[in-house]
C-alpha cells in the first residue's frame, strides 16, 4: 500500500502527453497530425482512464485503512523561508479524482463525436486534456502555493475552452467576463494566502491548521484581520464555483461546447471553490463569524440560481441556473459545518447534472441539423416540444437526470439534498425554510425544462412557423408530420445532400461527416430508413449516434446508484462516512452516522411532498396541448403577455421579468462598475494628458519662448554683454544690501 502511495504523483501528470504531443505536432508536423487525429482522442481516453483506475485503487484503500498520505520535497530554501511541493491524498483528493476522471472519460467519448465535424477537434482535445492536468494537479496539492498554481491553470483552461469559438463575438465575450470575473476572486484568494502565510509561516496545510489552532487558543492574533484573510480566501470560491455576487460569468459561460458545459461547469471546474473550502474547513471553523458568513453566501445563492432559472429560454443556461444553485447547496452545507452532506452532494450533483448537460447536448445536435448552427434556435426551448417520440433514449435520461435533481427517491440527489435540508433546521429556521422552497422551486424549473423540451405536440408545420408567434411557454413543433418529405423549396435553410466516404470518420463512430468550411455548419440527412433500401428523408429530428448515447446511459447508472454510497445498511457506518473518517476527525467531528428511519422517511415524505408540488405546478402551467391553443389564455396570465388586468398579473410580471433578465444585477455591474470604471478611465485619462503631462510640458514650452526672447536681445557686441551683466548685478547688490539694512 505504501508503495502505491509513492506513485501518486502521476496522477495530475499522466494526461499531459497529449496536449504537449499535440501542440509539437500542429507546430512541426502539420499534416500527418491532423490526419492522425483519431489516435489523439483514443490517447486521451486510455491515459485518463489510467488515471480513474489509479485513483480508485487508492480511494478503496482509504475506506479499508482511513490512511492520509503525504508526500514533499523542497523547491526552494532561503534562510527561515521554505517552499516545498508535494501531494496529498487523503479522502477529499480521492473523491475529486474520480469525479474528474469519470465524468471527463464521459466527456471525451461523447465529444469525439460531437466535435468530430468541427476544424478545432484537435484543439478541443489539447485544451481538455490540459484542463484534467490542471484539475488533478489542483486537488493533489499539498499546500496554498501550489494550489494557487493550479487554479490559475484551471482558470486558462476555462478561459481558452468557453471562447472555443472565439470567432464568435458572443463567445469571446463570454471567455472575456469569466476570465475578468474569475480575477477578481484570484486576486483575493492571493492576498488571504499571503496573510495567513504572514500570520502562520507556513503555506502547508498541516503546519498551518496546527500553528493557527494554537494561536487562536493562546489568543495571540488580531481576529480582525484574520477574519479580512479567511474572506479574502473565501473570495476565491466565490469566483469559482460561481457563488452570489461574482455568478454572473457562469451563464455566459455556455457559449462553449456543450462538453464542455458538462465536464467544467457542472462536475469539475465550478466544484473547486467547494473543494477550496472543504480543504480550509479545519481554518474557517475556529474563525468567529466566517462560517455564518460561508452559509449567508450559500444560501443567497441557492434562492437566487432558482428564481433566475424559472424563465429562462436557454436549456443551457436554465441548467447553467440550476447549476449555480446546487453548489449554493453545497456552500450552504460546508458554512453549517455539514461536511459530509455537502461532499455528498457534490457527488451525487456532478453525474446527475452531467447527465443533463449531455442530454441537452444530444437535443442541440438534433436542433442544429434543423435549424443550422445558430445558439438562439437550436438551445431555445421555445421552438422545442414534440421530441419524445424522435429522441427517446435522451428523453429518458433527461428525465431521470430531472427527477434526480428535483429529489424523488431513489434517485442520487434525493439522499444528499435531504441531508442538507434536514441539517438547515438545526441551523437556522430562516436558512431552512428558504432552503426547502428553493427545492420545491427546482422541482418546477427542471420539470419546465424538460416539459418545454420533449413533451408538446407536432402540430405546427415548420414551413408555416414565422417564430413570432406569442407562445413562449409553450412548445413548438418545428419539423411538420411525422414521415412527411423535405426539399429545398419548402426547407430553406438546410441544403440536403447524400454523404460520400470522403470525410474523415471519427474514432469511436463509423458515421462520416462533411466538413464545411463553416465551422459548425454541419450537412447531413435527418433520418435515413434502411430497410428495403428506402432512403427518404424525414424532416424530424434523429437519435444521437451511438457514441454519444454510451456516456449517457453510463451516467444514468451512477445517477441510479451512486446515491446508495451514504446509505447506512444492518446499522452500520455507511461507505461514504467510513471513507471520510480521517477528514472528519481533523474537524474534531463524530463520525458516526447512525441514522432513524423513522426521522428520515418523515422528512422524506415532506421533501417529496414540496417537490411533487413543484412538479404539479410546472405541469400545470407547461402541460403538452394536443389540440389548439386552449391552455394558452392561461399561460398569458403567467408570462408577459397582453394588457396587465389585475395585481397579480403585475407581480407574475414582475417575477417575469426578474427571472429572464437575470435579475438585474449583470445590467446592475453594465451600469454602476463597467461604465463607472469606463468614466474613471476616461478622467484618470485626463488628468494625466492635460494636468500630468501638461505641468512639464508647459515648463519646456515656457522656457522655449524664454529663450527666443532672450535670443532677440542678443547682439553679438561684448560690451553689451558686459552692460547688461554689470547692471544686473548692481541691481542684485542694491536689492541686498536695501533687504539687510
Amino acid at each position: 500500500m505504501e508503495q502505491t502511495y509513492q506513485y501518486a504523483w502521476i496522477i495530475p501528470f499522466l494526461p499531459l502527453p497529449v496536449p504537449v504531443l499535440i501542440g509539437l505536432g500542429l507546430l512541426l508536423f502539420p499534416t500527418a497530425t491532423k490526419s492522425l487525429r483519431r489516435m489523439w482522442a483514443f490517447q486521451s481516453v486510455l491515459l485518463l482512464s489510467i488515471v480513474m483506475i489509479f485513483s480508485m485503487n487508492l480511494s478503496i484503500q482509504q475506506i479499508n485503512s482511513s490512511s492520509v498520505y503525504q508526500y514533499v520535497w523542497s523547491w526552494i530554501i532561503n534562510n527561515d523561508f521554505s517552499l516545498e511541493f508535494g501531494y496529498l491524498i487523503d479522502p477529499l483528493t480521492s473523491i475529486m479524482s474520480i469525479l474528474i476522471t469519470t465524468v471527463g472519460i464521459m466527456v471525451l467519448i461523447y465529444s469525439d463525436n460531437y466535435m468530430s465535424h468541427d476544424h478545432g477537434y484537435l484543439r478541443f482535445f489539447a485544451y481538455m486534456s490540459f484542463f484534467s492536468t490542471s484539475m488533478l494537479g489542483l486537488v493533489t496539492s499539498s499546500n496554498l502555493i501550489q494550489i494557487y498554481i493550479f487554479w490559475e491553470l484551471v482558470g486558462i483552461c476555462s478561459y481558452l475552452l468557453i471562447g472555443f469559438w472565439f470567432t464568435r463575438p458572443v463567445a469571446a465575450k463570454a471567455c472575456q467576463k469569466a476570465f475578468v470575473t474569475n480575477r477578481v476572486g484570484d486576486f483575493g484568494l492571493l492576498l488571504g494566502i499571503l496573510g495567513f502565510y504572514w500570520i502562520t509561516g507556513s503555506f502547508e496545510f498541516r503546519d498551518l491548521f496546527q500553528i493557527f489552532n494554537n494561536l487562536i487558543s493562546n489568543n495571540e492574533v488580531n481576529f480582525v484581520f484574520v477574519t479580512l484573510c479567511a474572506v479574502l480566501l473565501f473570495a476565491g470560491a466565490i469566483a469559482k464555483s460561481a457563488q452570489f455576487p461574482l455568478h454572473v460569468w457562469l451563464p455566459d459561460a455556455m457559449e462553449g461546447p456543450t462538453p464542455i458545459s458538462a465536464l467544467i461547469h457542472a462536475a469539475t471546474m465550478v466544484a473547486a471553490g467547494i473543494f477550496l473550502v472543504a480543504r480550509l474547513l479545519p481554518l474557517f471553523i475556529v474563525i468567529p463569524h466566517i462560517m455564518n458568513f460561508i452559509s449567508l453566501i450559500g444560501i443567497i445563492t441557492v434562492f437566487l440560481g432558482a428564481t433566475l432559472a424559472l424563465a429562462q429560454k436557454d436549456i443551457k443556461r436554465g441548467l447553467a441556473y440550476s447549476t449555480m444553485s446546487q453548489l449554493g447547496y453545497m456552500m450552504l452545507a460546508l458554512g453549517m459545518g455539514s461536511y459530509r452532506s455537502a461532499l455528498f452532494h457534490l457527488i451525487t450533483h456532478a453525474y446527475s447534472k452531467a447527465l443533463l448537460f449531455l442530454g441537452s447536448g444530444s437535443v442541440i445536435h438534433s436542433m442544429e441539423t434543423l435549424v443550422g448552427y445558430c445558439p438562439k434556435k437550436s438551445q431555445n426551448m421555445v421552438l422545442m416540444g414534440g421530441l419524445t417520440k424522435h429522441v427517446p433514449i435522451t428523453k429518458n435520461s433527461f428525465l431521470l437526470g430531472t427527477l434526480s435533481l428535483c429529489g424523488i427517491p431513489p434517485l442520487a440527489c434525493f439522499w444528499s439534498k435531504d441531508e442538507i435540508l434536514n441539517d438547515s433546521w438545526l441551523y437556522s429556521s430562516i436558512f431552512a425554510i428558504i432552503a426547502w422552497s428553493t427545492a420545491g422551486l427546482t422541482a418546477f424549473y427542471m420539470c419546465r425544462i424538460y416539459l418545454l423540451t420533449f413533451e408538446g405536440h407536432l402540430n405546427v408545420h415548420f414551413q408555416n412557423y414565422s417564430g413570432k408567434r406569442n407562445t413562449p411557454f409553450y412548445s413548438i413543433s418545428l419539423w411538420g408530420k411525422e414521415g412527411s418529405k423535405i426539399s429545398n423549396k419548402n426547407f430553406p435553410l438546410i441544403t440536403l445532400l447524400k454523404l460520400k466516404n470522403n470525410g474523415r470518420p471519427s474514432f469511436f463512430s463509423n458515421k462520416v461527416y462533411k466538413i464545411d468550411e463553416n465551422v459548425r455548419n454541419i450537412i447531413q440527412p435527418f433520418l435515413s430508413i434502411p430497410h428495403f433500401g428506402n432512403t427518404k428523408i424525414y424532416s424530424y429530428p434523429y437519435e444521437s449516434d451511438n457514441t454519444m448515447l454510451f456516456p449517457i446511459l453510463i451516467l444514468i447508472l451512477f445517477t441510479l446508484f451512486v446515491g446508495f454510497l451514504g446509505i447506512p445498511f444492518n446499522h452500520d457506518v455507511d461507505i461514504l462516512t467510513k471513507w471520510l473518517t480521517p477528514s472528519i476527525n481533523l474537524l474534531h467531528k463524530n463520525s458516526n452516522n447512525s441514522i432513524d428511519w423513522y426521522e428520515f422517511c418523515k422528512d422524506a415524505v415532506f421533501s417529496v411532498s414540496i417537490a411533487s408540488f413543484g412538479i404539479f405546478i410546472a405541469f400545470f402551467l407547461y402541460k403538452p396541448v394536443y389540440s389548439s391553443f386552449q391552455n394558452l389564455d392561461l399561460i398569458n396570465s403567467f408570462v408577459k403577455m397582453g394588457p396587465k388586468r389585475n395585481f397579480s398579473d403585475k407581480i407574475k410580471n414582475a417575477i417575469y421579468d426578474w427571472s429572464y433578465n437575470r435579475g438585474y444585477i449583470d445590467a446592475f455591474y453594465e451600469t454602476f462598475l463597467t461604465a463607472g470604471m469606463r468614466k474613471l478611465s476616461k478622467f484618470v485619462h485626463f488628468f494625466d494628458r492635460r494636468i500630468i503631462d501638461a505641468i512639464p510640458n508647459g515648463v519646456g514650452l515656457i522656457s522655449f519662448f524664454v529663450a527666443e526672447v532672450i535670443k532677440s536681445v542678443g547682439g553679438g557686441r561684448i560690451s553689451s554683454y558686459l552692460f547688461f551683466y554689470f547692471s544686473y548685478v548692481s541691481i542684485f547688490l542694491l536689492i541686498y544690501y536695501f533687504f539687510n539694512h
